[in-house]
């Protein structure tokens, strides 16, 4: 991995730990949502430090250059956040389903 991309790594990273703890003391990101993130960031920065071992498990796993390997990464880390938001917007419309039936049953009974 190319001393580069290790800085840019760990930039990127430093910087969106510090967001997301910016956001935390402002109140606009709750902590559950803000972890996952700020574990990334920790990866992320422990990949551009320690990238013998990132060159060695890309080896191992067959990847043709290093930052393939952290770009698969970052893709995985990208599709699990995604699958977790795809359950809890799943579970908010259920939450809205269920307010719209009290809210019309409630209209109903004033009636």
């Amino acid at each position: 991995m190319t001393i580069t991309l290790r800085i840019i790594l760990i930039i990127s990273s430093i910087v969106a730990f510090l967001l997301c703890i910016k956001r935390i003391k402002q109140a606009k990101l709750q902590v559950t949502n803000s972890i996952i993130w700020m574990m990334g960031s920790i990866v992320l920065i422990l990949m551009s430090i320690f990238s013998q071992a990132v060159e060695w498990i890309a080896n191992k796993l067959g990847f043709m250059a290093p930052v393939n390997f952290v770009f698969f990464i970052m893709i995985v880390f990208l599709l699990i956040q995604t699958f977790v938001h795809n359950i809890r917007i799943s579970n908010l419309n259920e939450k809205i389903k269920e307010l719209n039936h009290y809210i019309a049953l409630k209209e109903h009974d004033e009636k």
